[in-house]
């Protein structure tokens, strides 16, 4: 450690040291350079070039600021290179996906013609071993010993194991049929993927076990050995994924809903395709390539690969249509979210299928072995992120399905908290899903490194994207649940009922509701304004507008303007209410509905009204404290006054006893006596004060006594009469005649 501290003091004292001797050396090399025309000169130069120098070394200050002088031209051309290099990172960060994308083509190009040169480069001077056949025969039977004890080894634990394939089917298969504990078919499907892997992995520990004790003592043997089981690995692996998918000898633990003799097709010849395919490439090709020449393994290379992919695409394109049914028919059994998936990929998989065989002969003329663990590993990774996303994107379409019930002394309590809860938890769970679909696309094409996701990740585009997209979701959900928590409890205080049973007055509710559409634009207009902000939109100017906007709103919509303004001294007046019965423009009705630019009333016939609040210029309410039904009754002329009065009297007094309608009676009746006297009847005046809306009510119960009771009096009401005069023998005589018209 102590010689570590010393080692940058150290270089940095011989950096100063041939600082100075280069200092020198130019001096005499310029001196030396002039000696021929001015030798005193120079030779007085170089001395005087000497003395200073040693003055400077002499003297600490001079010699301090020497040192700093020298250390800042050190630094100078470092901090140089980093400022650019600074200068040029943010345009490097700053690159979009659509740039990343074509970079990564370009390089990916410029990858391709490099690869194309060094193969050409490797084939026409690389090592070029001669046949030795009895190295090579010997060899082989070790490596076709080794092939056959490890293939009999895995199949024979299969063959052992294949009991516990059936049991495990079986339970998943019951769990189905009962349609109960959907969980145990996905954990047998794993369980029996977990256990291709066990015997996999058992395989080649017995595999290199073996090879360890049977190679003859030869390092070519054993390096080929270990080539194989390598091989071995990787391409059992990806057929127990096949086995995984298809399933052909236990239907019970295949995941997709196919037939036998198709999930046993498409098994038998795409693990045959992948085997001969791996073991050529990861196997075959590396073995010619190092025991005859390279010429010999790329042509062979070429010409397996080349009838492998011309045999693949005829299988793909033979079996088109039909596959392409069975995604139709998949896709009508699936949800609607996979149905439009899976009709898509029906038009296109065989394209898709074709190109994959054609990329992968491309790249195995580039790189025998390591193209093939590039397309496994791709078409792996592929296949697992394909299948978590659709792992989850089902999970949410089923939760989108599905509604949530409260109990119900919480739907009394909240009213529409039920119904909100059932509208937004869907909306956030469908853009959940777009963003796994999304999330899916990138993963897909990180895995084929057509774009490079993590570096992405790492660049300020992607901070800054993955920053405001994060945002944008916390606000969105914190705004969603401010709103539904307050609204409910606004609708709570709405639906309650207050200690002695009433419900809250017309005025809080009125004003409540009008709170509530209120928030609801407040909100919405700050939550807007947040997330334009997070998607970089400077809302400064935004705002400005809207005010000049709002300014430009407030002279053209005058009458708009003058509705709210209104509006607002009508609620700060308590004009009226939801819930009460209002005359306004001549209309009466209900009040059904309160904005802020209008009332909606509903009248006695069901015909709804909208009235802005500038239009009205005088307003009835019929529920301020009570009413008052002011009943007049005419009788005839000839009965008594103050008969017919005591009988009216009584009428009253029968009203004030009955029970349905004393508690609508607010003091005592006035009576007013005779307030009018025709020539045919006169008219009694009764005053009776009743809660608010109640008077109509007291009106139909107080006519009806009053006739009864004038009825049972023998009190006669008003009869229209007319005057007949006749002209013949009682010229002159009159008679009345009584004309029974409708009462008054």
């Amino acid at each position: 450690m102590p010689h570590n501290d010393r080692t940058p003091l150290a270089h940095r004292i011989h950096t100063h040291l041939f600082s100075a001797l280069l200092f020198i050396t130019l001096a005499m090399f310029s001196a030396f350079s002039h000696a021929a025309e001015e030798k005193p000169v120079a030779g007085d130069q170089q001395k005087a070039s000497y003395a200073a120098l040693a003055d400077i070394l002499q003297d600490d200050k001079a010699r301090a600021e020497l040192i700093m002088h020298l250390r800042e031209a050190a630094r100078a051309e470092p901090a140089a290179a980093n400022a650019e290099t600074k200068m040029n990172e943010p345009q490097a960060e700053q690159l979009s996906l659509i740039d990343q994308l074509v970079d990564t083509t370009q390089q990916t190009a410029s990858g391709i013609m490099k690869r194309v040169q060094e193969l050409k480069n490797t084939i026409n001077s690389g090592p070029q071993h001669h046949f030795n056949a009895a190295r090579f025969f010997p060899a082989l039977g070790y490596f076709l010993l080794t092939v056959a004890v490890t293939f009999a080894f895995f199949h024979l634990i299969r063959r052992l194991i294949g009991p516990l394939y059936l049991r495990l089917g079986r339970w998943g298969n019951h769990a189905r049929m009962k349609e109960t504990h959907w969980y145990k078919l996905p954990a047998s499907i794993i369980g029996a993927f977990a256990v291709d892997l066990g015997i996999l992995l058992l395989t080649v520990a017995a595999g290199n076990l073996f090879a360890q004790y049977v190679n003859g003592g030869s390092p070519l043997i054993a390096r080929l050995q270990a080539l194989f089981l390598s091989a071995f690995a990787v391409i059992e692996f990806f057929k127990a994924v096949l086995r995984l998918i298809f399933s052909p000898s236990f239907g019970y633990l295949r995941p997709f809903p196919l037939a036998d003799v198709t999930a046993r097709y498409w098994n038998t010849r795409l693990a045959w395709v992948s085997g001969l395919i791996g073991y050529a490439l990861m196997v075959g090709v590396p073995v010619v390539a190092t025991q005859i020449n390279y010429t010999t393994a790329a042509v062979v290379n070429f010409v397996v690969m080349l009838a492998l992919t011309i045999y693949a695409s005829w299988l793909i394109l033979h079996n088109r249509r039909t596959i392409h049914h069975e995604f139709n028919q998949l896709a009508e059994r699936s949800m609607a979210f996979f149905s439009v998936i899976l009709r898509a990929l029906g038009h296109v998989w065989h394209l898709l299928a074709v190109s994959y065989f054609v990329v992968l002969f491309f790249l195995s003329q580039f790189d025998f072995a390591g193209s093939l663990r590039f397309m496994m590993a791709a078409t792996i990774k592929s296949l697992v992120i394909i299948g978590l996303g659709a792992l989850i994107s089902g999970l949410l379409s089923r939760w989108i399905s599905r509604r949530i019930t409260l109990p119900d002394d919480v739907n009394r309590r909240y009213p529409l908290l039920q119904k909100r809860i059932n509208s937004y938890i869907p909306a956030g769970l469908k853009i959940i899903r777009v963003l796994v679909v999304l999330s899916v696309t990138l993963s897909l094409l990180d895995a084929w490194q057509i774009f490079n996701l993590n570096k992405w990740f790492m660049t300020e585009t992607g901070e800054k994207v993955i920053s405001s997209l994060g945002h944008m979701l916390f606000i969105l959900c914190f705004a969603i649940v401010a709103w539904t928590l307050l609204a409910s409890v606004i609708e709570h205080r709405l639906a309650q009922e207050l200690s002695n049973g009433a419900r809250p007055s017309a005025r809080e509710r009125t004003l409540l509701t009008l709170f509530r559409n209120v928030l609801a634009i407040v909100i919405c207009t700050i939550t807007i304004m947040i997330m334009l902000s997070q998607v970089g939109l400077n809302i400064a100017p935004l705002l400005a507008g809207a005010g000049a906007l709002g300014l430009a709103v407030s002279f053209g919509a005058q009458t708009l303007v003058k509705d709210v303004i209104t509006g607002i001294f009508i609620q700060f007046e308590n004009g009226m209410n939801t819930g009460e019965y209002v005359t306004v423009m001549g209309i009466s009705g209900t009040v059904e509905r309160m904005t802020i630019r209008s009332i909606g009333l509903r009248d006695i016939y069901g015909v709804y009204h909208i009235v802005p609040y500038s239009s009205i210029t005088t307003l009835s309410n019929y529920e301020r404290e009570f009413g008052v039904y002011r009943a007049s009754y005419n009788v005839s002329r000839d009965e008594d006054v103050d008969a017919a009065n005591a009988v009216l009297r009584e009428a009253v007094e029968a009203l004030k006893q009955d029970e349905n309608i004393k508690p609508l009676l607010l003091g005592e009746p006035t009576y007013q006596g005779v307030v009018g006297l025709g020539d045919q009847f006169f008219t009694l005046r009764v005053l009776v004060r009743t809660k608010a809306l109640e008077q109509w009510t007291v009106q139909y119960a107080l006519d009806r006594l009053v006739k009864n009771h004038f009825a049972k009096a023998g009190i006669e009401m008003p009869r229209q009469a007319v005057q007949i005069y006749k002209d013949e023998a009682g010229a002159g005589a009159s008679e009345a005649f009584p004309l029974v018209g409708p009462e008054r």
